[in-house]
């Protein structure tokens, strides 16, 4: 079981909290970003770097994730994506997207989208704070701990 991690956009408090857990549970970790990232020296952890462009490594990420690993992500059409493939996918604010959910959350990004194209101001996503740092940080363990016994 490998975690992967779509990194440009993933907070680096929670890349810190994900370093400490594949360090614990002996798991490797996976982050891809278009641009050169910094990781602890680990023989769990490595950073591959793709190319520049729109959803490049999204694209590697569900090319290459296996059905039963995690994958960490805010992004809804990856998350849908790599569930698809038998993947888990997980926010950073501690949401796990599921097959029961990951349709209405899709559904309510395009209507989003729709929305701001058509120049209605949505305002964003609040701001990430302590809690959601410790419910991602819970899920996370919840996961492997649940991983680690089957």
């Amino acid at each position: 079981m490998r975690i992967w991690v779509d990194a440009d956009a993933c907070p680096n408090v929670i890349k810190e909290i994900l370093f400490r857990a594949a360090e614990r549970v002996k798991t490797p970790l996976i982050l891809v970003a278009n641009q050169p990232l910094k990781t602890p020296p680990s023989q769990y952890i490595r950073s591959l770097q793709v190319a520049p462009g729109f959803d490049v490594a999204d694209n590697h990420i569900v090319q290459n994730v296996e059905p039963g690993e995690l994958v960490i992500t805010a992004d809804i059409p990856l998350a849908a994506e790599v569930i698809d493939k038998g993947a888990h996918a997980l926010n950073p604010r501690g949401e796990f997207y599921s097959k029961e959910n990951i349709r209405q959350r899709l559904m309510m990004r395009d209507f989003m989208e729709t929305m701001r194209s058509s120049g209605e101001h949505t305002g964003g996503p609040a701001a990430f704070n302590h809690g959601d740092r410790m419910e991602f940080a819970n899920q996370l363990d919840r996961f492997l701990a649940k991983t680690s016994k089957s």
